[in-house]
C-alpha cells in the first residue's frame, strides 16, 4: 500500500495553514521604556508621536506618568492617563489595539513602571492573547550610555525572552560611546531575538528647554515664528536636522 499521495496531501494542507510568524500583525502597541529615569523615554515618547502625526499613522497615546506626563502635556489631543496600578486602565491599552487595528497604541511608561506591568501581563495573559489576536508588542529600550542601562536590557530579556518585539534606543544625550553595552553581549542576544538599534542624537539642550518652557509640540515648536520663548531661526534649523535623522533611524527600523 502507497502512502505517499496522503502524505503529500496532508503536507500540503499544512503548508496552507496561517500561522503567526507568516500572517503581519494586524495591531501595534508601542511600549517606551527603560525602567531607568532621566535616559530620555518621554523624550523618546514624544519623537515617536511627532513621527506617526507627520506620518499620517493614526494613534492613541497613554501616559503613565501621574505627576510629569510627558504625552499629556504636549500632546494632549493624542493621549490620556493611565495607572499601572490599575488593571482595568492597562486593559484599556489592549483592548483599544484589538478593537481598531489600524490605530497604533503608544505608552510612555514612567520609571518603576516594569514590575507593576510585568505583574499585569503575567496575570492578565496578555502574551498569550497577543499571539492569538495578531497584536505586536514593540518594547522600546530606552539607553544611555551607562551600566545600569544595561543591566536592566539583561533584567527585560531574560524576563521575556522571544515573547516582545525589541527596540534598543541608544540615546546619545550623555555621550554617544556605547562600548559598555557592545561588551557585555546583551546587544549581540538582543539581535539574535530579532531587536532593532536606533540611534538619537543629543538635541542641544538650549532648544530642548525653550520648547519644555512654552509646552510646545516639536511640530509647533519647528514652526512658530521668532519671538520672545520661541526657538530661534538657527534653533529651529538644529531641532528640524535633529528630527529628520530621528525619523530615518525610525523608518530604517521598519516599526
Amino acid at each position: 500500500m502507497n502512502d505517499a499521495p496522503d502524505a503529500a496531501k496532508a503536507e500540503d494542507a499544512m503548508e496552507q495553514i496561517p500561522t503567526l510568524e507568516a500572517a503581519p500583525p494586524q495591531a501595534h502597541v508601542h511600549l517606551i521604556g527603560g525602567e531607568k529615569g532621566g535616559v530620555g523615554k518621554s523624550l523618546v515618547s514624544r519623537l515617536l508621536a511627532q513621527y506617526f502625526i507627520d506620518h499620517d499613522m493614526p494613534f492613541l497615546g497613554f501616559d503613565t506618568d501621574r505627576s510629569h506626563g510627558s504625552l499629556m502635556r504636549f500632546y494632549a489631543g493624542y493621549a490620556s492617563p493611565v495607572l499601572v496600578d490599575r488593571y482595568e486602565a492597562l486593559d484599556t491599552i489592549i483592548e483599544s489595539s484589538i478593537d481598531q487595528p489600524g490605530r497604533r497604541v503608544l505608552v510612555d511608561l514612567a520609571a518603576q513602571t516594569h514590575e507593576p506591568l510585568t505583574r499585569w501581563m503575567d496575570e492578565s495573559g496578555v502574551l498569550d492573547l497577543a499571539d492569538v489576536s495578531g497584536l505586536a508588542l514593540h518594547y522600546w529600550h530606552v539607553m544611555d550610555s551607562g551600566r545600569d542601562s544595561v543591566d536592566l536590557l539583561k533584567k527585560l530579556l531574560d524576563r521575556f525572552g522571544h515573547r516582545l518585539r525589541y527596540v534598543l534606543v541608544r540615546n546619545q544625550l550623555r555621550g554617544d560611546d556605547f562600548g559598555q553595552l557592545e561588551r557585555s553581549g546583551e546587544l549581540e542576544r538582543a539581535l539574535g531575538l530579532g531587536a532593532k538599534v536606533l540611534n538619537i542624537k543629543r538635541l542641544h539642550d538650549a532648544v530642548v528647554q525653550k520648547i519644555d518652557a512654552s509646552n510646545s509640540s516639536f511640530w509647533a515648536a519647528k514652526n512658530a515664528a521668532d519671538g520672545a520663548g520661541k526657538l530661534g531661526l538657527m534653533e529651529r534649523q538644529r531641532l528640524k536636522l535633529w528630527l529628520n535623522h530621528a525619523y530615518a533611524e525610525i523608518a530604517a527600523a521598519g516599526v
